[in-house]
């Protein structure tokens, strides 16, 4: 993208945004903050979903199998 463009862009986004009454636009702000994605994912990623269901995995496995020696 150009930087004409960029520019002809970002100031067409900033109207549309201040051309919206004041309600609408406190209105999607506090959806936004409703949508929260969780500490540990916004902090880490997907790691911690991955490392929890191979915990869940691993105990899963190890129920059905017996200790035979």
């Amino acid at each position: 993208m150009k930087t004409n463009e960029y520019v002809k862009f970002l100031t067409k986004t900033l109207v549309e945004y201040y051309d919206e009454p004041k309600e609408k636009r406190k209105e999607r702000k506090l959806e936004k903050k409703g949508v929260q994605q969780p500490g540990l994912y916004k902090w880490f990623g997907i790691m911690p979903y991955v490392v929890k269901e191979e915990i869940k995995w691993i105990k899963r496995k190890g129920r059905g199998t017996s200790n035979q020696s």
